[in-house]
C-alpha cells in the first residue's frame, strides 16, 4: 500500500538560500519506490519535506539515502524545541485519496 513521509524543519537564516539550492538538486539518483517529493514552505524559514512512496517497505529501505540527505543539511537547521531536535518526522500508509476533476482557474481564485 502507498505510503508518505513528512519531515518538518526550520532553517537557520544564513543558510536558507543554500538549503533551497541543495533541495533543488539532490545529488544522487532518485530512490527506488519514490513517486513524488515536495518541499513545502510552511512559514518563515519553516519547511516540510513530503515524500510519496510505492509502499512502507520502499520507504523503509530508503532509510540510508534519507539519512545521507538529512546529513547534508543538518548543520543548516535550527532546533525545533520541546525536545524534538532539528527534525520532526512522521510517516504512514495512505488510507484514503480523493481525486478532483480539473476545475476552471477562477474556481480557486476566491
Amino acid at each position: 500500500m502507498e505510503a508518505c513521509n513528512v519531515i518538518r524543519m526550520r532553517v537557520k537564516p544564513e543558510y536558507e538560500e543554500e538549503f533551497l539550492r541543495i533541495n533543488d538538486n539532490p545529488g544522487h539518483d532518485v530512490e527506488h519506490g519514490l513517486r513524488t517529493s515536495l518541499l513545502v514552505r510552511t512559514g518563515e524559514r519553516t519547511y516540510c519535506f513530503v515524500g510519496q512512496w510505492d509502499s512502507l517497505e520502499a520507504l523503509a529501505t530508503s532509510g540510508p539515502v534519507v539519512v545521507r540527505e538529512l546529513d547534508r543539511v543538518s548543520h543548516m537547521l535550527e532546533d525545533l524545541g520541546d525536545g524534538k531536535g532539528c527534525l520532526e518526522p512522521i510517516s504512514g500508509e495512505v488510507v484514503a485519496r480523493r481525486r478532483y476533476p480539473e476545475l476552471p482557474g477562477e474556481y480557486w481564485s476566491g
